[in-house]
Order: C-alpha cells, then structure tokens, then sequence
C-alpha cells in the first residue's frame, strides 16, 4: 500500500489531465469547425466566381469584345484566380483531414506555382512608375517561378521516396 502524503501536491490553478483533455479536445472540435467554415466559404467563392466569368464571357460575347486580346486575359486572370480558390480549398480540406504534410505542402506549391503564372500572364510594364521599376518586378517574379518550380521538383524527385 502507497502512502499518498508521499505524492506531492497538484498545483493551484492548474487543471487535471482529464480536464486538460477535455479542454484539447473541445479546442480541437472548435479548430476543425472553423476549417470546415473556411472551406465552405471557399467553395462558394469559387461558385460565385465560375458564375461571374461566365456572365463576363456572355457580356463580351454579346458586345464584339470577345476577340480583344485584353479581355481574353481577364478571362485568363479571372480563370487562373479561381484555381488558386480551389487549390486554397483543397488544402483547407487537406487541414481538416489530417492530411500528410508531404500532401499540404505540394499543394501550397501549386497554389504558388498558378499564383506566378497568373501574375506573369497578367503582367503589364505600363502599370509601373519607371521602367526600372517593372524590371525589378519581373526579375522577382522570375525567381519565385524558378523556386516554386524547383520546391516542386525536389518534392516530386524525392517525396515518394520512403524513409530510411
């Protein structure tokens, strides 16, 4: 038989494991609700927005415009930002799933990779102060792309790899 003055005294203030637990896991059900909350509120972003490129298309349809070159790029733009909602989706869900890192991490990578192609698409030298300005915007641009694309390329090359 133990004696329990042996045992030293719980703290003050300080809760027991079981309501430590029960705490952890209420904040837990909390977090993975507002997940939930975040990914609906992407998906219907994503609706509204496939909803709005379709009326920009039967608007520039019906005007003539649908041939300018600009518009055309809009539809680009707005298309491309769409992906970036449903890749931001997807790694919402991936949060909420318990995904493998590995997984949330490529997909962070994609989201990245279509965030640059879209800004290159849409990138215009007009919208800078200076010449050298637009120049210093493209050369990051370049190194994030280069990056990006090399994150994804080590991740394929030695992601599916298994541990050693």
């Amino acid at each position: 038989m133990t004696d329990d003055r042996d045992d030293p005294p719980e703290p003050r203030g300080r809760s027991t494991p079981l309501a430590s637990s029960r705490v952890g896991d209420a904040t837990d059900r909390f977090v993975h609700a507002v997940e939930l909350v975040a990914a609906a509120v992407f998906a219907l972003l994503f609706a509204i927005g496939v909803v709005d490129l379709v009326i920009q298309i039967g608007q520039a349809t019906l005007a003539g415009r649908i041939t300018d070159p600009l518009v055309v790029i809009g539809f680009i733009d707005t298309g491309l930002l769409l992906l970036i909602i449903v890749e931001v989706y997807e790694t919402v869900i991936a949060y909420t799933e318990e995904s493998d890192t590995r997984r949330i991490v490529r997909l962070v990578i994609y989201t990245g990779v279509i965030a640059m192609v879209r800004k290159t698409i849409i990138f215009r030298t007009g919208e800078y102060a200076t010449a050298q300005d637009a120049l210093y915007a493209a050369v990051g641009y370049t190194i994030l792309i280069f990056g990006l694309v090399g994150l994804l390329t080590v991740e394929r090359r030695y992601g599916s790899r298994p541990s050693d």
